[in-house]
């Protein structure tokens, strides 16, 4: 995954405000630093509570899927079954009801997926938001001007991935993100007149 936009200037933003730098100082320093965005999430504790939430309500969807399905077929079948020995003016009025049904059930279980579906994308972008200030303190500290994904960048030394003192200090500092403590977040754009880090 690429740096959003959003991503990039949060970075920026944070880098612009100044935040206080961290006493333990890194002996490498570069003007430019990798990140594994992918992986900085992913192995994250945030990150694996996401994932486990979502293969849990995806698991519980689809049993709700089997069971709704059933019901309705079972439904089904009872109202097939009555065809011969009903009104058929009743029983246009009971299978009009059952399609709609049908059709609301059907909805809403869609509803539900499209939801499901958004998850991810959504913990990735407060989850980010929330590390911008982790990021600006070890982009201040390696004095450096930038952060590049590890995919954008052709060549470079392991010393200048930050990738793996990223994810312990997110997990220092949030958690699974469920503690309520999370760091302050950079809300405001990038001062305009100053070039923002290049994003990855």
């Amino acid at each position: 995954m690429r740096a959003t936009p959003l991503f990039a200037a949060l970075l920026a933003a944070a880098l612009a405000a100044g935040a206080p730098i961290a006493q333990d100082r890194p002996a490498v320093q570069s003007p430019i630093l990798t990140i594994d965005q992918d992986e900085l999430f992913e192995r994250s504790a945030f990150g694996s509570r996401v994932r486990a939430e979502i293969t849990a309500a995806s698991a519980d969807l689809a049993a709700e899927n089997r069971r709704l399905e059933a019901e309705l077929a079972e439904e089904e079948k009872r109202l097939t079954a009555l065809r011969q020995t009903t009104d058929p003016q009743e029983f246009a009025r009971m299978a009009a009801e059952f399609d709609a049904r049908v059709v609301e059930v059907r909805r809403t279980q869609d509803q539900k997926a499209r939801d499901l579906s958004r998850r991810p994308e959504e913990a990735r972008q407060e989850f980010f938001r929330a590390a911008v200030p982790v990021l600006a303190d070890l982009v201040r500290e390696r004095g450096a001007l930038a952060i590049l994904d590890t995919r954008a960048v052709i060549i470079s030394a392991d010393v200048i991935d930050i990738t793996e003192e990223a994810i312990r200090r997110l997990d220092a500092t949030l958690g699974d993100g469920t503690g309520g403590a999370t760091p302050p977040e950079a809300t405001e754009a990038p001062d305009q007149g100053r070039p923002a880090p290049a994003p990855p």
